[in-house]
């Protein structure tokens, strides 16, 4: 079995990772004036090209409340009655607590949107509250569920994330850095109770999972290349004056796709040994 320092430290290194992200995510798409006219051309594309994806954007947004908590919390309820993981449990709640209000005071107490010319609303809408919503109701599920099952509550909850994430950007709500911010504030956080978990010595797996989700792995490399060079050819388009709403539309939701099949697999791996 592994000492405590050693068990802790993946987590810390994955805490820190995801602090490191978001402010750099932050300073490049807020603070940047390239990065909010790159920002900007997703959200336009979105208006343009959303189509009849906006009924289902509008429908899941809609339920996203009572999908999320009530739902989310009901299967969390029921996973650990069965195996009495009630220390997990009320770690994971914590979590979920801590990001939904780190989100709201982030994005209207701390960090604001300077005004440069690219759009007229300077409200600052980073990190995504509806995301954090989303990807925190599905880590209370991954976070109680067995090591045997946690690979597929992290598929589930990766996807239904995502959803939720891109759906806010049809709806105009939200750009993608919103809402890869707010799955970065929940990751951040789901490492914090790691952290916890690992310094209370909860019980190893045994044997550990040793599920990596490699088809999660080779999607989001395929999303990520995708949006890499819609970010490539939306910053070309802004230095000769051209618009490529489509592209930077598809890249931005292809950026969100990446971003949530990373830390599914990311945060899969980090509590493969955890019971």
């Amino acid at each position: 079995m592994r000492t405590a320092p050693l068990r802790l430290l993946p987590f810390v290194w994955g805490a820190l990772g995801a602090a490191v992200a978001f402010v750099a995510i932050y300073l490049f798409f807020v603070q940047s004036y390239i990065g909010q006219v790159i920002d900007e051309r997703s959200f336009a594309g979105a208006e343009k090209w959303k189509g009849d994806l906006i009924d289902f954007a509008h429908a899941l947004l809609n339920a996203l409340p009572v999908a999320a908590v009530v739902i989310g919390a009901i299967i969390a309820v029921i996973i650990v009655l069965v195996r009495r993981n009630w220390l997990v449990f009320a770690v994971a709640v914590g979590a979920a607590i801590a990001a939904n209000v780190s989100t709201q005071v982030l994005k209207y107490s701390v960090l604001s949107r300077p005004a440069k010319g690219v759009d007229t609303g300077l409200a600052n809408s980073l990190p995504s509250g509806h995301t954090a919503v989303a990807a925190s109701a599905a880590l209370l599920v991954f976070l109680v569920s067995s090591p045997r099952t946690r690979p597929l509550a992290a598929v589930v909850g990766s996807v239904f994330t995502i959803a939720a994430g891109a759906s806010t950007l049809v709806e105009q709500w939200h750009r993608p850095s919103d809402v890869i911010a707010g799955m970065l504030v929940v990751a951040f956080w789901a490492c914090v109770a790691g952290i916890v978990l690992a310094a209370l010595r909860l019980r190893p797996a045994d044997p550990p999972v040793r599920s990596k989700l490699w088809a999660l792995v080779w999607i989001a490399a395929a999303t990520g290349v995708v949006a890499t060079v819609a970010l490539v050819v939306t910053y070309n388009s802004t230095q000769n004056g051209t618009e490529h709403l489509l592209v930077a539309y598809a890249g931005g939701v292809a950026a969100i796709a990446t971003a949530g099949l990373f830390l599914a697999v990311i945060g899969n791996r980090l509590y493969r040994a955890l019971a």
